[in-house]
């Protein structure tokens, strides 16, 4: 079973995202409620990555939907 990694830019507290690859799917959780887990392929992770990094999401930071 592959570890569980969170970003280095995350603080010691538990409040981030980890991520892990298992059996050809990336998995991702909350650090403080690991029974949730979300289960998606490489390519879409790969994609919402790139979305994030190039701030397609951004409004969300501000309470817009």
């Amino acid at each position: 079973m592959a570890n569980w990694q969170k970003s280095s830019y995350s603080a010691a507290t538990n409040e981030c995202v980890e991520v892990r690859a298992i059996d050809g799917l990336v998995e991702v959780r909350e650090s403080d409620d690991g029974g949730v887990i979300v289960r998606t392929i490489p390519a879409r992770f790969a994609a919402f990555l790139q979305a994030a990094k190039t701030g397609d999401f951004d409004h969300h930071a501000n309470g817009a939907v």
